[in-house]
């Protein structure tokens, strides 16, 4: 899991430096792809289940006081947020992609978000600056994940909380890294690598019993900052 990416395109994997793999993500979702987006989200129940997720409480917003959604996308995440989290939660959305912080403004109409753009990689914000992060199917596009969940950690007060989701290394997780030119994780690695970052892996969450028994849906995690 260095700075050099493989990209899984018409069976053959590329190797690229870590500009170029950003110059791709920021092509493939300010396109078609990333105009369809939200549709596939929705399709796949990824929308749905998610705010299941966070209406049940099982990762819990009440008390975050500032949240940060990383790679917020066409605001998928960010919608659930403007839904559930406390009525004075200063809530901000980045994304790489210029042209998808667009379609969030436009999907979510509300004032209430800031939408900045920037790389996870380089946050704009000072040390501690959120009580909680999201983080959902980011982190697969990050060049080198230990520097983007570095940063994360960085601008995440201790104590704070994050949901983080990501592309698991399975079936699924294999047709998803070709259609969206993403990495996929094991679990335990990600695990481990996270805890190198005083990032505790608090609970594994599923969005339902029924991806719990089969292992589905990918790997979906609270996480606090020690």
């Amino acid at each position: 899991m260095g700075a050099i990416n493989r990209i899984v395109e018409n069976d053959f994997i590329h190797r690229v430096s870590a500009d170029e793999y950003r110059s791709k993500i920021k092509d493939v979702y300010g396109g078609p792809k990333g105009a369809l987006l939200a549709t596939a989200s929705k399709m796949s129940l990824h929308i749905q289940l998610g705010r299941r997720l966070i209406r049940t409480r099982k990762f819990n917003l009440h008390g975050l006081k500032s949240i940060l959604d990383v790679g917020s996308g066409a605001g998928q995440i960010a919608g659930h947020l403007l839904e559930f989290a406390d009525p004075d939660a200063r809530i901000v959305c980045t994304d790489l992609s210029e042209q998808m912080l667009r379609r969030a403004r436009q999907r979510l109409k509300s004032n209430r978000p800031e939408f900045i753009a920037a790389d996870v990689t380089n946050l704009p914000f000072a040390d501690g600056t959120f009580d909680g992060i999201t983080c959902g199917y980011v982190l697969e596009h990050v060049p080198d994940p230990a520097h983007g969940l570095s940063e994360m950690a960085r601008v995440l007060r201790k104590g704070g909380r994050m949901l983080l989701l990501a592309t698991e290394d399975n079936f699924s997780g294999a047709w998803t890294s070709r259609l969206w030119y993403c990495q996929t994780y094991n679990r335990r690695e990600l695990m481990e690598l996270c805890e190198s970052l005083g990032l505790h892996w608090k609970k594994e969450l599923w969005f339902t019993p029924m991806h719990k028994a089969i292992r589905a849906g990918g790997i979906c995690v609270e996480i606090e900052k020690v």
